[in-house]
């Protein structure tokens, strides 16, 4: 089973997460939390990892629906979206939405997880255009 969807774009890495928050915000999405997980494992572990940042991203209107329908779907809450980069280049990956549904079997939460796709699919498409 997938659980997310992947680009590879050619745009330095801090331009990436700038153009990410950017696509995301223009989706009706926040940041709410920024994990950079290469300072991170640096810092605690003393490993060294590619450049790795993880975007928690919300939409408040989405996850107000969803709340609606099950409380408990906070665990599943935010959008994650990471951005790392790789050898062909830098790596923006979206989890998907469609996971929420899978993982709680509330088919009422499909309409919410379609929405939620779409305007991450779209914040993606932005990114290569």
């Amino acid at each position: 089973m997938g659980y997310g969807t992947s680009i590879t774009v050619d745009i330095p890495y801090a331009e990436a997460v700038a153009r990410v928050r950017s696509a995301l915000q223009e989706q009706g999405f926040g940041v709410l939390t920024e994990i950079d997980v290469k300072a991170t494992l640096q810092a605690k572990l003393g490993e060294q990892i590619e450049d790795y940042v993880i975007l928690g991203a919300c939409n408040p209107s989405l996850a107000n629906k969803a709340l609606s329908i099950d409380r408990g779907i906070g665990l599943l809450l935010p959008c994650n979206v990471v951005v790392r980069t790789t050898a062909a280049g830098t790596v923006i990956e979206a989890l998907d939405p469609q996971v929420m549904v899978t993982l709680t079997g509330a088919p009422e939460l499909k309409a919410v997880a379609d929405e939620a796709a779409r305007r991450l699919a779209d914040a993606l498409a932005s990114l290569t255009g």
